[in-house]
């Protein structure tokens, strides 16, 4: 069974329901019902996870001219090792939330849609979460969308980049890689963790000739200051591969969530951009010859 939500921008998300593993269900979540699962297929889910067979999904949606071109079907991995401060999606940081999802069952919905995708322009984006953080799961789901000569991208924070294999890479098409600072210390008070992780994987991509597209929240008394904006323009401007950079005016509409997951919500008063200073941080990055929106 599947539910239908809707994101920020009112486009609809489809939650998966039961999972379906070989196309038979199991039981790996089963506890929340008062069924625990085997010894033995606690053993089986383990394997098909390491062989990258079944990942955690939280949702998958199909729309246009969101998470890269054309028309695309976006799935979302469950789990992430950065704790963003304005995280509109927290029910994605934890793997746990998610529902077991075969890689097979993502692959044959894919190629339900390869002649909308062939005639847009678009395919298979893998988004969360952190979907490095699942890098067998993803590895499966790029081969299989390669071999269906699906268009294939990849959103990361790229502080796991180190977990993308060179093989990998080979099968992503774009990245769109969120670079949520310039300044070290900010990156760390935004996100808990280093920046330098980010800085490394967004070369070695333009080393391998990977397009990638560039995505900057822009947060009021967070990620604002012209220094850290100018530190992420200088950054993004040395990698040969970029075509795109995204200006994402920061937002509330995730605030509920945190509530209801009994989390601590730091930016409750935060108010979004004005449109002047969405206007002077496009502008930062389009100084430096670079497609801004």
């Amino acid at each position: 069974m599947t539910t239908v939500d809707e994101r920020q921008d009112g486009a609809p998300v489809v939650s998966l329901g039961m999972p379906l593993v070989g196309g038979s269900h199991v039981r790996a979540h089963a506890g929340t019902e008062g069924l625990e699962p085997t010894e033995q297929e606690r053993s089986e889910r383990l394997a098909a996870v390491r062989a990258g067979q079944v990942g955690s999904v939280h949702s998958w949606e199909l729309v246009t001219a969101v998470d890269g071109p054309g028309t695309r079907m976006t799935v979302f991995l469950s789990g992430c090792p950065l704790r963003c401060l304005y995280c509109h999606n927290p029910d994605t940081m934890e793997m746990r939330r998610g529902t077991d999802v075969s890689a097979q069952e993502i692959l044959s919905r894919l190629a339900r849609y390869r002649g909308v995708f062939k005639a847009s322009g678009g395919g298979l984006t893998i988004s969360g979460g952190e979907p490095l953080m699942q890098p067998a799961f993803v590895r499966s789901l790029l081969r299989g969308a390669k071999a269906m000569d699906i268009h294939t991208t990849v959103d990361t924070s790229g502080f796991l980049g180190a977990q993308c294999t060179d093989e990998m890479l080979d099968d992503i098409d774009l990245v769109l890689l969120d670079v949520k600072s310039g300044i070290p210390e900010t990156y760390t008070k935004t996100t808990g963790r280093e920046l330098q992780p980010t800085l490394d994987f967004g070369r070695r991509l333009a080393a391998h000739g990977t397009e990638i597209w560039i995505r900057f929240v822009l947060v009021p008394g967070l990620t604002d200051a012209v220094e850290n904006v100018e530190a992420v323009a200088d950054y993004v401007s040395t990698l040969s591969t970029v075509t795109r950079v995204e200006v994402l005016p920061f937002h509330q509409m995730g605030q509920d969530k945190w509530a209801e997951l009994g989390m601590r919500y730091e930016l409750a008063d935060t108010q979004p951009p004005t449109p002047e200073l969405v206007a002077r941080v496009r502008e930062q990055f389009r100084s430096r010859g670079l497609t801004t929106f």
